[in-house]
């Protein structure tokens, strides 16, 4: 605008002088109109307030017109793996004790400690072992697990990185590799025996991967599981590249290492996972069980928990990005066409005005096209004999 600003007062003065200047003097002002950026300005905010205002409709809650258009862009998408490809819902499968010891002893005294944790591998150990009574002393090793009293003896849970199952090193790597979650349990300084926890995946989970990787997106597990448990798991949810063993700071350095290469959205629901959620170009929590702190760090939260959301979404941003694109590009190019014309007085003042209040209705009407409700936001949840593929925005 200072630039046509200016152009416009040479116009006005050079050619006053030069003679005429009532026709000079006109023709700068036509320029000032024809040079207005109205249809320009208008042509992002109404597509982005009518993409998000569908997105809303189908339980995709987009937090700003930055996100969307950033959302457009993802070529990666981060799955953190517990709460988010999972049910949730972890339970105990298998307990394998030393001599010595009995299943039971290694659930009670496990439970015991879990009973002061608020993960969700503590409310599995503890609904297998409901008599179990609480220990005291506990304190949470961030990434690692517990430590505490029970019964006057020293006793530490947690995860085979932290704890070396030794003698049960050969059960601990099967349950790993039926993808279960390992949790050591130790008293005394000696190993009384291991803990399978698994989590199912949820039923949508392989078919949402292969939507996103038929749309050209590429995706990660990122989890602080262990290595053999999380490979297990994608395996089946068909993801090939897999970041196990991370706590919360190592998660957050991974996605900041994607985000680098290209533009990577983070979908997690716990609290360990908002670091990595903030840090990622677009943070994308599971509203429905997910923690406070992931939705207040996530730019787009889901108030639904079924993953085919999250392509189709995607599609939505995709294809609200191109209309708004298409926006742009027609009104730059009418203020490239306009401006000659007004220059040399070829349209006059009325003319010009009728042709910037069409290119706004056009612009506008284009860009309510976002709004359109997309296809998932009928059938994701309306029945079980829907195809996935028919669950994304043509």
């Amino acid at each position: 605008m200072p630039t046509v600003l200016v152009i416009s007062a040479l116009v006005a003065v050079v050619g006053s002088l030069l003679g005429e200047p009532d026709v000079w003097i006109e023709r700068a002002l036509v320029l000032l109109v024809a040079a207005s950026p109205c249809a320009l300005a208008i042509a992002v905010p109404v597509t982005v307030i009518s993409a998000i205002g569908a997105a809303s409709k189908f339980g995709v809650i987009i937090k700003s017109g930055q996100a969307f258009e950033e959302f457009g862009t993802i070529r990666t998408v981060v799955f953190d793996k517990t709460g988010t490809l999972t049910r949730n819902e972890p339970r105990v499968v298998r307990v394998e004790a030393v001599a010595g010891s009995s299943e039971d002893q290694v659930l009670a005294l496990a439970a015991a400690l879990e009973l002061n944790s608020g993960h969700p591998l503590a409310e599995a150990i503890t609904a297998a072992a409901p008599a179990a009574v609480s220990g005291v002393a506990v304190v949470e090793e961030a990434g690692h697990g517990l430590t505490g009293e029970v019964d006057g003896r020293p006793v530490r849970v947690g995860n085979a990185r932290w704890l070396d199952p030794q003698g049960l090193v050969d059960h601990a790597e099967s349950m790993a590799d039926e993808g279960m979650t390992v949790v050591v349990v130790e008293a005394d300084g000696r190993v009384l025996g291991v803990i399978g926890v698994r989590d199912e995946l949820r039923p949508e989970a392989a078919e949402t991967i292969a939507m996103l990787h038929e749309q050209g997106i590429r995706t990660v597990m990122l989890t602080g599981d262990n290595a053999r448990t999380a490979r297990a798991l994608a395996a089946e949810a068909g993801i090939t590249d897999v970041r196990a063993e991370q706590l919360p700071q190592d998660k957050a350095a991974v996605i900041a290492a994607l985000v680098a290469d290209g533009p990577t959205a983070m979908v997690g629901d716990g609290i360990n996972d908002a670091p990595a959620l903030s840090t990622a170009t677009v943070g994308i929590a599971m509203g429905l069980k997910g923690s406070d702190a992931a939705i207040e760090s996530a730019d787009i939260a889901f108030t639904g928990s079924d993953l085919r959301l999250i392509p189709g979404a995607l599609a939505h941003a995709r294809r609200g990005r191109r209309i708004m694109t298409a926006n742009v590009g027609l009104a730059l190019l009418l203020l490239v066409a306009l401006f000659p014309l007004a220059l040399f007085g070829v349209l006059g003042l009325a003319s010009i005005v009728l042709v910037h209040e069409v290119a706004e209705v056009v612009i506008i009407l284009n860009g309510v096209r976002a709004a359109r409700r997309p296809m998932i936001a009928r059938t994701v949840g309306a029945s079980e004999d829907v195809d996935a593929r028919e669950l994304v925005v043509a």
